[in-house]
C-alpha cells in the first residue's frame, strides 16, 4: 500500500498534522489501532472498511464513503478491503473544533458520516476526487476544502486549547495540568472544561495519549529494547507504570508487542504503520 502525505501550510497546520492518500494492496488486512493523539477524516473511494472494538457486545461498523472520527481513548480494530483507495486527514486532538460545530464529546470514540458534519458535501467531494489520478491533486483538493471550512472567527477558548495542546504535544504529556493552567493564566478546572468542549477528553487524558505515543513510536523492534530506559524517557514513573499503560492501550504486554513487531515489521517511511499493529 502506498502512502503519500504532507503537512498543510498555515493556518491549517495549527489544527492538522497531515493530509494523505492511501492506495493499493495493504500489507496487513487487519490492524489494531491504539489510542493516538489524532482525530480523523476519511474519504473512502474503494470498498468498505470494517471497524471493530474489543467489546464483543458492540457490533462492528462498516465504514463507507466518508466519515469523521473523534479522538479515541480505547483501541479498535480495522479490517481493510483487498485494495485500498482512501484520502485522509490526521487532525490534532483539538483540530476538528476548527471545522465543525459538533461538540467534541459527541465525536469521542465514534465514527460519524461526513454528511452529518458537513451537510451534503460528501458526494461532491468524492466525485471530484474520483476524477483525479495523481495523489498530489487529491491532497490539493482536500486542503482547499479544509481551508474553505476553517472557522475564521474561532473562539478564544479554542485558541487556548490549541496553545496548551501544542505544549502538551511538544512535551509528550510531561507537563502537569496545574502547570499548564498557570502558564495559560487560567484555573485547572477551566482548562479541563475547555478541553472537554474542544477535544472531548480532559487535558490529563490527552497527556496520557501523547506520553504513550512517544513510548510506542520510539521503540525500534529490530534491536534489543531496554524498557526501563524507554519508560523513563517517555515520562513514566517506572517500568511497571509503562507496562500497565501499554497493556491498557494495546492489549499486549511490551514483550508481546516486540514479538509481534519482529514477526511483522513496520514499513519504512510509512507513517500510518508506526502505531497500528497487525493482527494475526
Amino acid at each position: 500500500m502506498r502512502y503519500v502525505g504532507r503537512v498543510p501550510g498555515p493556518p491549517l497546520d495549527r489544527f492538522i498534522d497531515d493530509i494523505y492518500c492511501l492506495s493499493g494492496v495493504p500489507r496487513y488486512r487487519r490492524v489494531l489501532v491504539p489510542p493516538m493523539p489524532s482525530a480523523h477524516l476519511f474519504i473512502n473511494l474503494g470498498d468498505p472498511v470494517q471497524l471493530t472494538v474489543p467489546d464483543l457486545a458492540v457490533p462492528s461498523a462498516s465504514l463507507v464513503d466518508g466519515w469523521f472520527m473523534g479522538l479515541w481513548t480505547e483501541r479498535f480494530l480495522l479490517a481493510y478491503p483487498a485494495r485500498v483507495r482512501m484520502v485522509g486527514v490526521h487532525f490534532k486532538p483539538w483540530g476538528l473544533s476548527a471545522f465543525t460545530d459538533i461538540p467534541a464529546l459527541e465525536l469521542r470514540n465514534r465514527c460519524v458520516p461526513v454528511d452529518a458534519v458537513w451537510q451534503r458535501a460528501l458526494e461532491r467531494i468524492r466525485g471530484r476526487l474520483g476524477e483525479l489520478g495523481a495523489a498530489v491533486d487529491a491532497l490539493d483538493l482536500v486542503e482547499q476544502e479544509l481551508r474553505s471550512r476553517l472557522v475564521e472567527s474561532r473562539s478564544d477558548t479554542l485558541d487556548l486549547v490549541a496553545q496548551v495542546g501544542t505544549r502538551l504535544a511538544r512535551s509528550y504529556g510531561s507537563v502537569s495540568v496545574a502547570a499548564l493552567g498557570d502558564a495559560a493564566g487560567v484555573s485547572g478546572n477551566h482548562l479541563t472544561a475547555q478541553f472537554k468542549s474542544h477535544v472531548g477528553v480532559t487535558p490529563k487524558r490527552v497527556a496520557r495519549i501523547y506520553r504513550f505515543a512517544r513510548l510506542i513510536l520510539s521503540v525500534d523492534a529490530r534491536g534489543p529494547v531496554d524498557w526501563t530506559e524507554f519508560a523513563h524517557a517517555a515520562g513514566y514513573f517506572d517500568q511497571a507504570h509503562a507496562s500497565k499503560e501499554f497493556k491498557d492501550f494495546t492489549g499486549h504486554t511490551p514483550t508481546g508487542y516486540l514479538a509481534l513487531r519482529r514477526r511483522f515489521p513496520a514499513e519504512d517511511r510509512f507513517p500510518p504503520d508506526a502505531g497500528p499493529m497487525p493482527i494475526e
